[in-house]
């Protein structure tokens, strides 16, 4: 059976994959290879910066095309990197083998020839895990800056334009699920807007960090071959300038994982705020607070016509919730390894996609649903109108404020009670108020609808 959106196994490369497909420049095996290929290079480049002795005179035009191995790679180079792979049964070795491969191929050319004497230096002193520790880290930095932060950014300005439009819109808010003091729509939007932000700086605010020490992190093989240079100097720059990381200073064979875990962990945090905001709005919307509009064709129900269904905040709900078992699996997992190191972190990094496009998932269908509402202004009026109870914090505050005996048990025992009140009953109850004329006209003025803050 082929492999195709109809044959995958997960649905991120199935069902979801015009929502995924951007994700695949990042966290594909293709992906892998290619981040792989580019760190090889670069390093190289950088040893005849440096320059080590035996390539000081190497010609620095060529680093452009070299680049371009990168820079131009196919799914068909992917292709010959796994079939190298076959012999090796080594993924990175298989890229070294690669890159060598590429250079002799280069043979027709005059570049070729002052090639082959420098070959050896690509993939020097290191690990595979170097390779590995630097790769999969500007993968998931790159796909944050390209995919998810423009997602979630896209997110909150939706959300931002909601709270203007509707910044003076009074609305019944629901503690315990109860009447409470009367709110506005814009400012319980804003509330997710402020909780995005804040967490999508503390996300973008976390250092992206990489392994890159050699084979128990310590520099053994660059030292023992050149004792002369400052190895953990070179390897800070290296990590800083030509990848954009930044490098953990004391690790062993493997990244300490630790600041991938807190990038988790960020993540984390930013799904279940949208969790949160996706549970309101379809709460708002079975409340009538909200229409959806509708599209010719549709199917709400295969059995009610009259349908129409918040399907897409429950799709966010449900991968958001999948993404989030997968990034807490992961934080808790890869800092954790058998002294120098074991395989586990390998074959778990691998999986360091699946989260993300889980999200993208997400996201795309909240902003979906948002932009799918119609305001039912007359409902929201109408809870209002029916709830006038509300106003007893108001009431029984000013007439503390003017030292009335007992205002708030007074409060009480007018509206703790099972019969509904109205207004009529609360501009009764303030007739009665021994307080002044000026304090009675206050409390009248006081009603649900205006009733609502800052």
């Amino acid at each position: 059976m082929d492999l195709n959106v109809l044959t995958a196994i997960s649905p991120i490369d199935g069902r979801y994959r015009g929502k995924t497909e951007a994700l695949a420049e990042y966290f594909s095996e293709y992906a892998l290879i290619r981040y792989r290929v580019r760190v090889e290079i670069e390093y190289f480049i950088a040893l005849c910066e440096l320059p080590l002795p035996q390539l000081q005179d190497f010609d620095h035009s060529l680093f452009e095309p070299l680049r371009d191995i990168y820079r131009t790679f196919t799914t068909a180079d992917a292709q010959r990197v796994k079939d190298i792979e076959k012999v090796t049964n080594h993924d990175v070795k298989a890229v070294e083998y690669f890159i060598k491969e590429r250079i002799d191929a280069m043979s027709s050319s005059e570049a070729a020839t002052s090639w082959q004497r420098y070959k050896e230096f690509i993939h020097f002193g290191l690990t595979s895990q170097d390779i590995n520790n630097t790769s999969v880290p500007l993968s998931v930095k790159e796909a944050l800056e390209q995919v998810y932060y423009p997602l979630v950014e896209e997110l909150i300005e939706q959300l931002h334009d909601y709270a203007e439009e509707w910044k003076n819109i009074p609305m019944l808010a629901k503690t315990h699920g109860q009447p409470a003091s009367p709110t506005r729509l814009g400012k319980e939007v804003m509330v997710y807007v402020y909780r995005l932000e804040e967490q999508l700086r503390g996300l973008k605010e976390t250092p992206v960090t990489a392994k890159f020490g050699g084979a128990t992190g310590n520099f053994n093989a660059h030292h023992v071959a050149y004792p002369q240079y400052d190895w953990r100097d070179f390897g800070n720059t290296f990590v800083a300038e030509k990848l954009g990381l930044e490098r953990e200073q004391y690790t062993t064979q493997i990244s300490n994982y630790d600041w991938l875990g807190a990038i988790f962990d960020a993540m984390r945090r930013i799904n279940t705020i949208v969790i949160d905001l996706c549970r309101d709005f379809w709460m708002y919307i079975s409340m009538d607070y909200f229409k959806q509009k509708i599209k010719a064709g549709e199917v709400g129900s295969s059995a009610m016509p009259h349908k129409v269904n918040p399907i897409d905040y429950e799709n966010a709900e449900g991968n958001l919730g999948i993404a989030n078992a997968i990034l807490q699996f992961l934080a808790a997992k890869l800092p954790v390894s058998r002294l120098q190191r074991d395989l586990t972190d390998s074959t778990v990094l691998r999986n360091v996609g699946v989260p993300m496009g889980h999200a993208v998932i997400a996201f795309q269908s909240t902003l979906k649903g948002l932009r799918k509402l119609i305001l039912n202004e007359q409902k929201l009026q109408e809870d209002l109108d029916n709830t006038w109870a509300v106003v007893a914090e108001g009431i029984q505050t000013i007439l503390r404020r003017e030292a009335y005996p007992n205002p708030y048990e007074t409060l009480k025992a007018l509206t703790r009670t099972n019969e509904k009140m109205t207004a009529e009953t609360i501009v009764r109850f303030i007739d009665t108020l021994d307080v002044s004329d000026a304090v009675k006209e206050e409390l009248h003025a006081i009603t649900p609808a205006t009733y609502t803050g800052l």
